[in-house]
């Protein structure tokens, strides 16, 4: 899939399921860091609507009991890449997705203001899919080309920048193969 990004910060051709959990950058023009993720809701189970409706605040307390811990939160990524490859787009990229939460890069805080949030669904330990890494890396090679401060270097994993709080996307990623793919 060729990805293009459209005026409005929001891929073009794929689902868009808008999130509250939101808000402004302060500043529009610095989007110069790409965070990895992984989620599965509940943990370790993979399909189904639940990661959509925690992004917007519609997850039922009483669908699993990790739900009752978790419902009340108010996150989000810019998008979701399913384990088929599918991506799911929550908040446009010039916005500040919440996603990173207490975090640190290169020296600077609050990565939330800068960065790009990208969600696999999966774990840390169960291996991702051929799917999503392709779809990853076309995506990355995208928002590379959109946003010039974003870097092959300027790519991390939530685990690199919440240390001991954060553990995704785990052992279970394999950078070298994802960032070489990047070179095609």
């Amino acid at each position: 899939m060729n990805f293009r990004i459209n005026d409005q910060h929001w891929l073009d051709k794929v689902k868009r399921v808008p999130s509250p959990f939101c808000d402004s950058r302060q500043d529009e023009t610095d989007i110069s860091l790409l965070v990895i993720h992984n989620i599965s809701l509940p943990p370790g189970q993979f399909g189904g609507p639940y990661i959509e409706q925690l992004f917007t605040g519609q997850l039922d307390p009483d669908g699993h009991p990790y739900f009752r811990e978790i419902h009340q939160l108010r996150v989000s990524a810019h998008c979701l890449i399913r384990r088929d490859g599918e991506v799911i787009q929550f908040v446009p990229f010039n916005a500040r997705a919440w996603h990173a939460g207490v975090s640190e890069f290169a020296g600077r805080e609050k990565c939330n203001d800068y960065s790009i949030g990208i969600e696999l669904e999966g774990t840390d330990i169960l291996p991702y899919t051929p799917a999503q890494y392709d779809t990853l890396r076309q995506l990355t090679r995208t928002l590379l080309a959109r946003y010039p401060q974003l870097s092959r270097d300027r790519i991390t994993g939530h685990e690199f920048i919440a240390p001991g709080r954060k553990t995704d996307p785990g052992l279970a990623f394999d950078w070298r193969d994802y960032k070489t793919g990047l070179r095609d």
